[in-house]
């Protein structure tokens, strides 16, 4: 079998690496949001505790629309988390806040993989829109420059999914911390909220895996040009 097809078994293992990924963690959040923590402490009661805390008093918090939609905005310094988690008392919820909260205190204190992620995220959507083109471009007119400059730029959405592990663990870590030691949740809620936190960090390895395997598809690619 010629060696350009091996990369078609890239792509497919990296869509089913993604597809569990994403299972695993509907499923154990569908699981862990029917469970109430004892102190009856919404998402957003939990955040807004954390952040005074840390004395981010000027770090907003908002509800957007969504399932899982929850994320931290640098930009305007405001934790925005969905609907499922905002109001509601489930250690799913308030693991999932705590988290967010987690991005708001590295960005705070200038967490190094945070301020590297951040630095890089605009050569990261150059390589992302215009390795594949590229790629593409260099077969038609079989010019090994343009497949490997394609090579080089998808590279740098492989880095970025890898600074990106260090980011998330961290801020669940951080959650997961917090929240036992600020007594939020009991030992047990702390450890049923680090489950859904461990499955959504592993839809990160998951993404970083899946961009590896597109790599190695590119590699494949020009490989077979030689």
């Amino acid at each position: 079998m010629p060696f350009m097809y091996y990369g078609y078994g890239f792509v497919l293992i990296g869509f089913l690496i993604a597809l569990l990924a994403q299972w695993n963690v509907k499923s154990t959040y569908s699981k862990y949001k029917k469970i109430h923590n004892s102190r009856g402490i919404t998402g957003a009661m939990a955040a807004r505790q954390i952040l005074d805390q840390n004395g981010l008093y000027h770090v907003r918090i908002e509800s957007v629309s969504g399932e899982l939609t929850d994320h931290f905005d640098p930009r305007t310094n405001v934790v925005r988390l969905s609907d499922g988690v905002y109001n509601s008392t489930s250690v799913a919820a308030v693991g999932v806040a705590a988290h967010e909260v987690g991005h708001a205190i590295q960005y705070a204190q200038e967490y190094a993989p945070m301020r590297l992620r951040a630095a890089i995220i605009p050569a990261t959507q150059i390589g992302s829109t215009l390795s594949y083109p590229l790629v593409v471009l260099g077969v038609i007119f079989q010019a090994l420059p343009l497949i490997d400059l394609g090579i080089l730029l998808f590279s740098l959405v492989v880095l970025f999914q890898l600074v990106t592990l260090p980011v998330e663990f961290n801020a669940s870590r951080r959650a997961l911390n917090t929240l036992g030691s600020s007594h939020i949740l009991d030992s047990n809620e702390v450890s049923q909220s680090g489950k859904v936190l461990t499955a959504a960090a592993l839809t990160y390895v998951a993404a970083l895996a899946t961009a590896l395997l597109n790599l190695l598809r590119l590699i494949a690619i020009r490989g077979n040009r030689d």
